[in-house]
């Protein structure tokens, strides 16, 4: 062992290590029997569709096609598949200046390459399921056919299976802002959906409706509003197996819990009522939190003081029975029948995984890791297990947050040295920190570098008020709760406060711009794709965003000296600690303009300033080799520009 100063610590986690031996593992399906899993692959930035086989796994979508949906831009929903069939949303650039290929397409077992289902044109598709008896494919479809128009047409639509042309594509619901999670009754009679409308975010308001079908599945009547409304936020619609019962989560007491609409009864009940959350906020379509393994019981994972839980409800007597397992973090969860569930999971010494739990058994098996670095004992040594954190804040309210303290067995500090601190603001800002091995903390934490991942207010994973506290106050509840937590920490002793830094992609950009402009805590930090003006934001971005800032900041224009106020970019020569930007080329969430004019302020000013602007990436990066850079960039930024404790990678 060698005495170093933190922050300059020799490390075996390098970037090259994370970037070619991770991928992402987005979510998870079932069919017969059968479990799919969607790959995303930074080494050939693509989605690629796995089956699970006895000798491991098999690709079933080979290049060039990639799976993933742009629908809201954010996506997610991309593909499913139903009697051995695959259904995708394709995203291949095709250059040339040509538009990109995001039709629909099927692949069937026999089938040597996917055929293309719906037209080639400007639409997009997310979300779906099958008709079988019917021979279509319902799901959301967003059209920007329209170019005169401001923002694109959002509809839930059938596709006829055979017919691969814009006539075989009906209408089924629409004059809402937006849609989400279509779902078919078992006996194929009835469809229920979720709509929302500006300015409402889904975790703001939503309703849930159900639609009588016809013989030919056209809707019969208007449909019928059965839960939610402007301030109650509905998610996650699903039909019991005999349809008698239609679940959906709701957080109408404060916190998402479960509910089933008897729909014979035409009311709804609490399933299994708990302050804990049984859902997250839908930033994208396909997100599963519970399923149905049986008629009677539901597999369900739930957030309880910030630590994710996997449970057995009993849906008559709403008992819930936790399962033991070494996870922290679920999402996607599916069951077929009453035997098989299969879950995304994590912890933090495990990373994302595909996980099927045999229910009868009561055991689990790993069907495939996002990275096999952890499976290494002496790699393992090197990993910072978070503490969870509680904290004073403004307003006599308390804080949440998860803070890594350096580990490297092979490199003690001297004494009475205090670790440089990494500040890390999650993005959303309506989302979370998340407790699952992420490679690149522990980048920093082996390197002898503190990090504070802070669920400031407005996260969720602690009900509703907690996630309304940012409520027309971000850049303010954020930013102070940043503030609150690194101070928090310095006086412990538990890191060096004059060596502070702060990070954050979008949202979390933005918390860290405005930490560091109207703040004197933090010493440097870095924007990845951040909004540095909020008034630009809110005058260009696209539909699903469009109307975000009305709840977070207020109505604009009518508030924009508000706006003005609390963008960073305004207020630039309050900025003089070192800041380092990433963003990418294509980025439609955060345009790079925000970011170009950001660094020009700043260097007008002599303030130390880097920028990495990544051709072809958009809002959050995809490619290896970007991923690679930024990381060893911000590292080498902070090295040179705040800790200057020597620098090692």
């Amino acid at each position: 062992m060698t005495i170093a100063p933190y922050g300059s610590w020799t490390s075996p986690i390098t970037s090259a290590l994370i970037v070619e031996r991770s991928i992402g593992l987005i979510d998870a399906r079932l069919d017969d029997g059968a479990i799919y899993w969607l790959e995303q692959r930074p080494q050939e930035n693509r989605g690629v569709v796995v089956r699970a086989a006895a000798d491991g796994a098999r690709d079933l979508v080979a290049k060039p096609f990639s799976v993933r949906s742009r629908v809201h831009e954010y996506g997610g929903g991309a593909w499913l598949v139903a009697g051995g069939t695959l259904y995708f949303s394709n995203d291949q650039d095709r250059g040339q200046g040509r538009e990109p290929d995001r039709r629909l397409y099927r692949l069937g077992p026999d089938d040597p390459v996917p055929q293309p289902i719906t037209p080639d044109g400007r639409w997009r598709y997310a979300d779906g399921i099958i008709d079988r008896a019917r021979r279509r494919w319902i799901g959301v479809r967003e059209d920007h056919t329209n170019s005169e128009k401001p923002h694109p047409d959002n509809a839930i639509v059938a596709v006829d299976l055979n017919r691969p042309d814009a006539a075989a594509v009906a209408v089924l619901a629409s004059g809402h802002d937006f849609f989400s999670s279509p779902r078919l009754s078992p006996d194929g009679r009835r469809l229920a959906w979720l709509a929302w409308d500006h300015p409402n975010m889904p975790w703001v308001g939503t309703t849930l409706y159900v639609a009588e079908l016809g013989p030919t599945g056209d809707p019969v009547g208007a449909p019928k509003a059965v839960a939610g409304g402007a301030r109650e936020s509905i998610v996650q619609p699903e039909w019991s197996p005999d349809g008698a019962m239609l679940a959906f989560v709701s957080d109408r007491t404060g916190w998402w819990n479960l509910y089933g609409y008897d729909v014979a009864r035409n009311a709804a009940k609490p399933i299994a009522p708990r302050q804990a959350e049984f859902a997250h906020a839908q930033w994208v379509f396909g997100m599963s939190s519970y399923a149905f393994a049986g008629r009677g019981r539901i597999v369900t994972s739930y957030v309880e003081d910030g630590i994710g839980r996997l449970a057995v409800v009993d849906v008559e007597s709403g008992v819930l029975t936790d399962l033991d397992l070494p996870f922290s973090q679920f999402w996607s969860v599916r069951a077929d029948g009453e035997d098989l569930a299969v879950f995304g999971a994590a912890a933090y010494d495990r990373p994302g995984s595909v996980v099927a739990y045999d229910l009868r058994a009561q055991s689990h098996r790993v069907l495939k890791q996002a990275s096999d670095l952890a499976d290494d004992p002496q790699l393992r040594r090197y990993f910072s297990r978070p503490q969870s954190v509680a904290f004073p804040t403004t307003g006599g309210r308390t804080d949440h947050g998860l803070f890594y303290p350096p580990t490297n067995p092979d490199f003690p500090a001297p004494a009475g040295e205090r670790p440089p601190l990494l500040v890390k603001c999650h993005g959303g800002p309506t989302s979370s920190a998340s407790s699952a091995l992420d490679l690149r903390v522990q980048y920093w934490t082996s390197r002898g570098i503190a990090v504070f991942d802070v669920n400031y207010g407005g996260s969720t994973g602690y009900g509703r008020e907690y996630r309304d506290r940012l409520h027309r106050q971000w850049g303010v509840v954020d930013v102070d709760d940043c503030v609150n937590g690194a101070a928090f920490l310095a006086d412990q002793g538990r890191v060096d406060g004059a060596r502070a830094v702060i990070t954050g992609g979008s949202a979390g950009g933005y918390t860290a711009l405005a930490a560091l402009t109207f703040r004197d805590v933090f010493r440097g930090g870095g924007s990845h794709y951040g909004i540095s003006d909020i008034a630009a934001l809110a005058r260009d971005t696209h539909k699903f965003e469009s109307r975000y800032l009305d709840w977070l900041i207020g109505p604009y224009p009518q508030d924009e000296a508000v706006y003005r106020e609390r963008s960073p970019l305004f207020h630039a020569e309050r900025l003089t600690r070192p800041v380092i930007f990433f963003q990418g080329s294509e980025d439609r969430v955060v345009p790079p303009d925000q970011t170009a004019r950001m660094v020009e302020a700043l260097r007008r000013q002599n303030v130390p300033v880097g920028l990495l602007l990544f051709a072809g990436e958009q809002h959050g990066f995809r490619q290896a080799a970007n991923i690679q850079r930024a990381l060893d960039a911000e590292l080498y930024f902070y090295a040179v520009q705040v800790f200057r404790s020597g620098l090692s990678f």
